[in-house]
C-alpha cells in the first residue's frame, strides 16, 4: 500500500509490531503520543514632626514587637570542602546547595542568637531532617517520606548566643533530589523553637542528594525494523539500552527501502515526567537534545552512523514510581522529515543511571 497523503501539520508515527519486524504507520499530533510634608502658606517649624519619620518609627516598633526575637542559623560540618550542587529555583535563579550521598551522615550545628535586649523563652528546641515530595497541582501540600527528629534543648530561656551540635547518622535517603516541571522532591533541615504564647520560630536549610548506581550486568542493544509498507523500511540499532549521565549514544540507521523523498533525519532525547496516578495522571514531556544525523535524501542500502554525547545536557537518572507519586523516563526519538514536511518517527525508551 502506498503512503497516504497527509496534510503537513500532522505527524506520522512509525509503530513496530515487535523486535526486528516491520512497523506500521499511525497518525499522531506529537512525537510523544508522545512580576517633607509642608504646611501651606508658611514655613514648617523645625520641631514639626515628620510623618515619614513617625511612620518609620511605627514600623520599626512593630517589627521589634512582633518579629522573631532571635536569629537562627544552620551550618553543615565540612561546609568548606563539601561538594555543591547547582539548583535552579522557581524564579530561574541558580543557587548552590550542599551535596550529600544517599548513605551520608548529616551533621552540623544550629546557632541561635537573641537580638540585642531580647531573650528567647521557649518550650524546647528541635531539629528535623525531612524528605518531602511536593506536587505543583497540590502546591503547599508536602508528602513526607522521611522524617527524623533530634531534640536540641529542654524548655527554658536563651539570653545569649547559643550553639547546638546535631548529627543524623547514616541516613537512608533512597530517593534523589529532583526539581521537575510538575513535581519537586527535596531534603531539608527544619529547626523549630516552640513557644507557649507566641508563634513558633522555624528555620529551614535545604540540601541536595545524589545516589550512584553500579554499571548494569546486562545491557542489551536495541535493534528494530520499522517502516511504511512499500514506502519506507529502515532498521535502527543502538549499542545499548542503559546509559550513564555522561555516556555516548552510539548506533546506526540502515535504509532497506526508500520510496519517499527524505529531506533530513534527526535524533532527539526526550524526558517524560508523570505525576499522580490513574485518571489523575499528568504527563509532561520536553526535548532535552536534538541532533541532526542526516541532511539530504538517502538511498537504499545506505547506513548512517549515530554518535551523540550526553554530557552537555541536564539529565537525571530514570525514576520509576517514586513513593507512588511520580516517574521520570527517557526516550530516544528518531525523526524523519520528507520534502512535504511530513514527519515520521519512532520512539524507544532508554534507562539512565548515575555512575560515580
Amino acid at each position: 500500500m502506498c503512503c497516504p497523503e497527509v496534510p503537513p501539520p500532522e505527524m506520522l508515527t512509525l509503530r513496530s509490531r515487535g523486535s526486528a519486524r516491520k512497523g506500521e504507520l499511525r497518525r499522531g499530533t506529537h512525537a510523544d503520543d508522545d512580576d517633607g510634608f509642608g504646611m501651606s502658606g508658611r514655613a514648617k517649624p523645625s520641631n514639626f514632626p515628620s510623618r515619614t519619620t513617625t511612620r518609620g518609627r511605627e514600623k520599626n516598633f512593630l517589627v521589634g514587637a512582633f518579629g522573631p526575637p532571635c536569629k537562627v542559623g544552620i551550618e553543615f560540618s565540612n561546609a568548606e570542602t563539601r561538594k555543591q550542587a547547582s539548583v535552579k529555583k522557581e524564579n530561574g535563579q541558580v543557587v548552590m546547595v550542599p551535596l550529600f550521598l544517599g548513605q551520608d551522615s548529616v551533621a552540623g550545628e544550629v546557632r541561635i542568637e537573641p537580638l540585642p535586649g531580647k531573650k528567647v523563652e521557649h518550650l524546647g528546641v528541635k531539629i528535623e531532617l525531612l524528605g518531602q515530595i511536593e506536587l505543583y497541582f497540590d502546591r503547599g501540600s508536602f508528602y513526607d517520606f522521611t522524617s527524623l527528629v533530634r531534640e536540641l534543648d529542654v524548655p527554658g530561656e536563651i539570653l545569649e548566643c547559643k550553639t547546638y551540635p546535631f548529627e543524623f547518622s547514616t541516613v537512608e535517603m533512597q530517593y534523589e533530589s529532583y526539581n521537575g516541571v510538575n513535581v519537586r522532591l527535596r531534603y531539608v533541615l527544619k529547626v523549630t523553637i516552640s513557644r507557649s504564647y507566641a508563634t513558633n520560630i522555624v528555620e529551614y536549610r535545604d540540601f541536595w542528594v545524589h545516589n550512584y548506581s553500579p554499571q548494569p550486568d546486562i545491557n542489551n542493544s536495541i535493534k528494530m525494523e520499522v517502516g511504511i509498507e512499500d514506502c519506507l523500511h529502515i532498521e535502527f540499532e543502538y549499542s545499548k539500552s542503559k546509559y550513564h549521565l555522561k555516556d555516548v549514544i552510539v548506533g546506526k540507521i540502515y535504509f532497506l527501502l526508500v520510496r519517499i523523498k527524505i529531506k533530513h533525519m534527526e535524533l532527539e532525547v526526550r524526558r517524560r515526567e508523570s505525576t499522580g496516578s490513574g485518571p489523575n495522571t499528568y504527563n509532561e514531556s520536553e526535548t532535552l537534545a536534538k541532533y541532526e544525523i542526516m541532511d539530504g535524501a538517502p538511498v537504499r542500502g545506505e547506513s548512517i552512523p549515530i554518535r551523540l554525547f550526553l554530557s552537555p545536557y541536564d539529565l537525571t537518572p530514570t525514576y520509576r514510581n517514586i513513593n507512588n507519586k511520580f516517574s521520570v523516563k527517557y526516550y530516544l526519538n528518531l525523526v524523519l522529515v520528507d520534502e512535504e514536511d511530513r514527519r515520521y518517527f519512532k520512539q524507544q525508551e532508554i534507562t539512565m543511571y548515575r555512575l560515580e
